[in-house]
């Protein structure tokens, strides 16, 4: 008597295998495999990078540079700018989730909580665009990758692969489009404007600043100002 086939060989099993399975086995893996090479290799590229080198039929600008090459003066104002908590959380800013989500009660309006981690897990390991579904996923990443690179990793990571233009990611290729130098040189002011232009990278030029951008890079050299040791001790060598 011919043994009747399992349940995951019946055709109905093996196309959902194919279909679903295997893609997210190799999502797996690809994840594992970026968390491990990446704690000590700057990403070659990232989805997005990808993404817009297909969109513009080109290659995009993109200079992966150690932290020690970029000015401190940059990490320091995108802290100041977008994570003020980076060095003191474990990847999710929970204070800053409550305070959305009070925003949201009292506004009705549902301001972004994303911290600097979660920014690099979805640049990472992720798409780019809003969805419930990728937020979710945003969380358990970042704090894996909270307790597994370290936060002076973490910055940098973000410091490379950050788009500050359309086709231009990272410190060095933005100094270099914006100022016509090294990353390594930014003043203060310059590297305010840069993280100024990050909200919309694509619509703003820190070269170029609107009144708007001035604004905000003076906000955020006061901000820098107000930085106490604990907010910027993990970023220290």
């Amino acid at each position: 008597m011919a043994k009747s086939p399992s349940r995951w060989q019946k055709p109905g099993w093996r196309f959902l295998r194919r279909l679903v399975l295997w893609p997210l086995l190799a999502v797996i893996a690809y994840w594992v495999l970026a968390l491990a090479l990446y704690r000590t290799v700057l990403p070659p590229a990232t989805p997005l990078m990808i993404i817009r080198s297909i969109a513009a039929k080109d290659l995009v600008s993109y200079r992966p540079t150690p932290l020690t090459d970029i000015n401190n003066n940059l990490a320091k104002a995108v802290i100041a700018s977008e994570d003020a908590r980076f060095c003191l959380h474990n990847g999710i800013d929970f204070n800053a989730v409550s305070d959305a989500l009070e925003d949201y009660e009292q506004r009705g309006r549902l301001r972004g909580a994303s911290t600097i981690t979660m920014q690099v897990s979805r640049n990472i390991f992720l798409w780019n665009g809003g969805g419930a579904f990728r937020k979710i996923l945003e969380v358990p990443l970042a704090l894996l990758l909270d307790a597994v690179w370290s936060k002076r990793r973490i910055i940098e990571v973000y410091l490379n692969i950050a788009e500050w233009g359309d086709g231009t990611f990272g410190a060095e290729a933005a100094a270099r489009r914006y100022f016509q130098k090294s990353a390594k040189n930014l003043t203060a002011a310059e590297a305010s404007r840069l993280t100024a232009i990050l909200p919309n990278p694509i619509r703003w030029n820190a070269a170029r600043p609107t009144r708007y951008i001035q604004s905000r890079s003076t906000i955020i050299q006061r901000r820098i100002s107000q930085l106490n040791k604990s907010q910027i001790s993990c970023i220290n060598p």
